[in-house]
């Protein structure tokens, strides 16, 4: 069986390779330098793609042959070592062939997360690091980069908002799925009479803006201001003015870091935010205008509570929009996050 052509255009898709390799031979490919850039990421992208499913191809026909020989000479002591390559490419393609839903323009692409603690003091503080945890363990635990691009530390415990970039294929893909509120019930650590309580926080998720033309900065629009960094407390932890807060005139947003002892550096991490933020906006600027022509209303999740993680008195995990539920939040919160990001992501094939 040829996997490739199966279920992936293996042909179309390195056909696809020739034509933009020959593009990038041309003596005027590099006069657009940021289209050039674009071209150069599809590029590597679809040459990814074409690498692992001919890999799988590769694999499978070498299992096979193996596989025919054993029966035919009668010999089993290959049969576990069969066994266990045969379940390791079929999770594979299975993770593979799922990959294949992903559709949208910006779902390849890495991805900004940011946790945001709700009303609650302290309690939804800490919810908020919690949460933080849980991302990066499922990032870990798929091999995938991920950078603190900003962080601010709670009064007593815990964070009060944080910002990290998350890299490795369809990372937005899969994260589109986490935004919205997440609800935590649990006893309180932090309550001396360990009564039960309710924590609430944001998570909102947006493509990396990356190196997009269609995402015009001008330097004249930007106002940049510098400030001391502050950890736990409040305290002030620098006294050099390394902290930079970006205010992009025209839109009104604004984003700042001072996660880095580097002013560069901080810089750099606020402009990734900004430029996803602007992104997000002209996104949502799009859905108000086809919802306008549709004559359709489109209802954004933002602030909507997706989730909830009930640890007392019964535990359980519960994604409010699909129903899946488990009753494992202890393997939840330490990452394991892909069947609820499958269940909503295949509930709402063909509505993006």
């Amino acid at each position: 069986m040829n996997l490739s052509l199966s279920v992936f255009d293996a042909p179309g898709t390195e056909a696809e390779i020739g034509r933009l390799e020959q593009e990038a031979g041309s003596p005027a490919f590099w006069d657009d330098p940021q289209q050039a850039r674009r071209s150069m990421q599809h590029l590597s992208r679809l040459k990814e793609k074409v690498s692992l499913w001919r890999d799988l191809e590769e694999r499978t026909s070498t299992l096979l042959e193996l596989t025919d020989l054993a029966i035919d000479d009668g010999d089993t002591s290959l049969e576990g070592q069969l066994i266990e390559e045969t379940e390791q490419v079929s999770r594979t393609l299975d993770l593979e062939e799922f990959n294949l839903i992903f559709s949208g323009p910006y779902d390849e692409r890495p991805a900004i997360l940011s946790v945001h603690a709700g009303a609650g003091g302290t309690e939804s503080q800490d919810w908020a690091e919690m949460l933080l945890r849980m991302y990066i363990r499922w990032t870990e635990s798929l091999g995938r980069k991920a950078q603190i691009l900003d962080l601010s530390h709670g009064d007593e415990a815990g964070i009060k908002s944080v910002t990290i970039e998350i890299g490795g294929q369809y990372a937005y893909g899969y994260l589109k799925a986490e935004r919205g509120v997440h609800r935590l019930v649990r006893l309180s650590p932090f309550d001396a009479n360990h009564l039960r309580h309710t924590s609430f926080a944001l998570i909102e998720a947006l493509p990396a803006a990356e190196e997009d033309p269609e995402i015009n900065v001008k330097p004249d629009d930007l106002k940049i201001e510098f400030f001391r960094s502050s950890g736990p407390g409040g305290q002030n932890v620098q006294k050099v003015a390394s902290a930079v807060r970006i205010i992009h005139q025209p839109t009104g947003i604004v984003v700042a870091c001072q996660n880095e002892r580097s002013q560069h550096q901080n810089r750099e991490f606020a402009m990734k935010i900004l430029m996803a933020r602007l992104l997000e906006r002209q996104l949502q600027e799009r859905a108000r205008e086809m919802s306008r022509i549709k004559g359709e209303h489109v209802s954004a999740e933002w602030g909507n509570q997706i989730r909830s993680y009930v640890l007392h008195p019964y535990k359980m995990v519960k994604d409010h929009r699909t129903g899946y539920q488990t009753s494992d939040p202890d393997g939840v919160l330490e990452g394991s996050l892909d069947e609820f990001m499958k269940a909503y992501l295949l509930s709402n094939l063909g509505k993006e």
